[in-house]
């Protein structure tokens, strides 16, 4: 009697973690990766634009007079930890633990509740104060920039409760795995553009 060898490509296989395990939904995330490729090259463009426009304040509020260091360093806090918790999201839904991976999907779509709240807090408070985006060419490139970021973590939490509801009804399947896994991707990208904005726009902003 011979013994049949287990095939390279099934421990391949048997390697891939389960949201990777379908081809068709492998090639999804690929395509969700150009997706986020495409996202880069909007925010290049808002932030070159930014960076030519901060100081064409036609005499009006500059970035220092109108930042409030606590606020945005809440902000930053507040995302980066949601990063956080967006990661443990993943890790769950790779250990197939679905309950899990709701919880820290409510928690990280609650502090992204928290991030737009003070956002809004922010441009609440500046418009009050005269600046508006047609106050200069400053105010129209920080708002622009600023805000495209803000609607797409709005974007990012209504995105994260559907996945979360279907997690629940679902369980951890290939689907519900790549959801997950992208809407992390997703996450962490704008945590990513974030930090980039925390020092192009807002440190910067402070110091000159």
């Amino acid at each position: 009697m011979t013994l049949s060898r287990p095939r390279l490509s099934d421990a391949v296989v048997e390697e891939k973690t389960i949201e990777y395990r379908d081809p068709a939904e492998s090639l999804k995330i690929f395509g969700f990766w150009l997706f986020l490729a495409t996202d880069m090259l909007l925010f290049a463009c808002l932030f070159a634009t930014y960076v030519l426009l901060h100081t064409h304040t036609a005499g009006g509020p500059t970035a220092r007079t109108l930042f409030d260091v606590p606020g945005f360093v809440a902000e930053t806090f507040i995302l980066l930890t949601s990063s956080f918790t967006g990661g443990l999201a993943t890790y769950e839904m790779q250990r197939q633990r679905p309950k899990a991976v709701a919880v820290w999907l409510a928690v990280t779509m609650l502090l992204g509740l928290a991030f737009v709240g003070l956002e809004a807090q922010e441009f609440i408070h500046d418009v009050e104060m005269g600046a508006t985006m047609s106050r200069s060419a400053f105010l129209s490139a920080f708002f622009t920039l600023v805000g495209t970021h803000g609607s797409h973590v709005s974007v990012g939490i209504v995105w994260m409760l559907a996945i979360l509801i279907q997690v629940l009804r679902q369980g951890i399947t290939p689907q519900t795995a790549r959801k997950v896994f992208n809407v992390g991707l997703y996450w962490h990208f704008l945590d990513v553009v974030w930090v980039f904005i925390f020092t192009v726009v807002y440190l910067t902003g402070m110091v000159m």
